[in-house]
């Protein structure tokens, strides 16, 4: 079961929850922001939260962790190059919105790691090394699911940003079509901002990969 949970602090970003509909237990990923928003969810709703996901140090992205997971005594994965990120106020672009945030990670990820659940061994999400927006992109991907936490890295008719610390466009369009466009046409995609959306649809209607025929 995939939960949205939209929180707002400078910017709104698309916060997630996948959840074993038997054991209420999952993951929690992208808590940008609200942290008391997402807590109150939890409890009202049972949830039992195994470990926080961050696919990628942005500061919208990383908000409300230290709360969470201090209040929930759990451990937070990011990709092994995150440290970059969530431990430096300038890379993580909170200090140039009047902000002062970073957190600790416990899990270092690296690409194609398996995330289970502990509760169920068969939520599985996969990491998937997407550089290009930033040096530490991942995305989540579960092929029981058929879907996809994509982060910053493709949305509804786009594609993320490359101008911030550590982007680069031509690693992220090459990386968009390698690892995220070659999943199962009907993966829906879940972004970090705005709606999601599938493969098929992107591939078909994105104005960014009728163009990036070069880079392939």
């Amino acid at each position: 079961m995939i939960i949205k949970l939209p929180v707002t602090g400078v910017f709104t970003t698309n916060s997630y929850f996948l959840i074993d509909s038997e054991t209420n237990h999952g993951f929690l990923i992208d808590p940008g922001a609200e942290a008391n928003k997402l807590l109150n969810y939890i409890k009202e709703n049972n949830l039992i939260i195994e470990k926080i996901l961050i696919t990628h140090g942005h500061f919208d992205h990383i908000g409300a962790v230290k709360e969470i997971s201090e209040a929930l005594n759990i451990p937070v994965y990011v990709h092994e190059e995150g440290k970059k990120y969530i431990q430096n106020t300038i890379w993580n672009l909170s200090s140039s919105c009047g902000q002062n945030i970073t957190i600790e990670a416990t899990n270092y990820m690296k690409n194609n790691d398996l995330i289970k659940l502990e509760a169920n061994a068969k939520i599985i999400l996969r990491v998937i090394y997407v550089a290009g927006h930033t040096l530490d992109g991942v995305v989540f991907y579960s092929e029981n699911e058929k879907a996809a936490f994509v982060g910053d890295n493709i949305f509804y008719g786009g594609i993320g940003r490359s101008d911030f610390y550590g982007g680069d466009s031509v690693t992220l369009l090459t990386g968009i079509i390698h690892k995220i466009l070659t999943m199962p046409e009907d993966t829906v995609l879940y972004p970090g901002h705005g709606q999601e959306t599938t493969v098929s649809h992107e591939k078909n209607t994105n104005p960014y990969f009728n163009m990036s025929s070069k880079w392939v």
